[in-house]
């Protein structure tokens, strides 16, 4: 389980640029893939975790209705941990943003509980950073922001044996609840896709690696548009007009 390791945190990535292309997978396809794989990618420091997030919006959820209209530029605040801790430990506060294609990442190392008093109260993390300042800058753009979103999944994540830069991770028991928005609260919660698919995200700087479009092209694989809170969000709406109770 990793979570709050700082040793393992230390080293970790603040500043992506990249692109990000979504497949839908199912058991067969992500067996043939896994296999395709083993002569140019392995596990990469986090190999296999849980990874918990919460998502944070405005009170009426503007920031995914509005990334649900496909504009050429949007952008997201989420809580992340990997594994969890009961004591607390370290995790990132993620600011992602997405223009004509390219995904911009920045994440802020800190302790659980500055995160959450940085998240939840307003109260200013100790530190000082690039980075901080620019998710202060949203935070004060998009006011009234709040956690709205519970989303947990598990997570295989390859990287390139090679200096592509390029990793793959592969997604599955994705869940979401809007209750309980909490990192360290139990119990999961109500399934985004069926148990036997998988999400594949390839995840590279540059163009795709000559081997790897070749294996997307062997097993007839096709981009999907994925958003997980997205597909969250939906779900939340149908149960409400329904009349389901979660």
């Amino acid at each position: 389980m990793i979570f709050g390791g700082k040793d393992c945190m230390e080293q970790a990535q603040t500043i992506f640029k990249r692109y990000e292309i979504k497949y839908l997978l199912d058991e067969t396809q992500y067996k043939q893939m896994r296999e395709a794989l083993t002569e140019h990618m392995e596990m990469d420091r986090y190999g296999r975790s849980r990874i918990y997030n919460i998502y944070f919006d405005t009170p009426d959820f503007q920031l995914i209705r509005e990334s649900l209209d496909k504009p050429v530029y949007k952008e997201k605040l989420r809580l992340r941990s990997y594994g969890m801790d009961k004591n607390g430990g370290h995790v990132f506060v993620e600011l992602k943003k997405k223009y004509d294609g390219i995904v911009y990442k920045r994440r802020e190392e800190m302790a659980f509980e500055e995160a959450v008093e940085y998240l939840y109260d307003g109260k200013k993390p100790s530190g000082d950073s690039q980075i901080l300042r620019e998710i202060d800058w949203f935070l004060k753009y998009h006011r009234h922001m709040e956690p709205k979103m519970y989303i947990a999944y598990d997570r295989i994540a390859l990287a390139a044996r090679d200096s592509s830069g390029l990793r793959i991770t592969f997604d599955d028991n994705l869940c979401w609840r809007n209750t309980r928005l909490d990192l360290q609260e139990e119990g999961e919660g109500h399934l985004i896709i069926q148990k036997g698919f998988y999400l594949m995200e390839v995840k590279t700087p540059d163009a795709l690696p000559v081997w790897m479009a070749d294996i997307l092209d062997e097993l007839k694989l096709y981009p999907v548009s994925f958003s997980k809170y997205g597909r969250a969000y939906k779900e939340m709406k149908e149960a409400a007009a329904n009349g389901t109770a979660f």
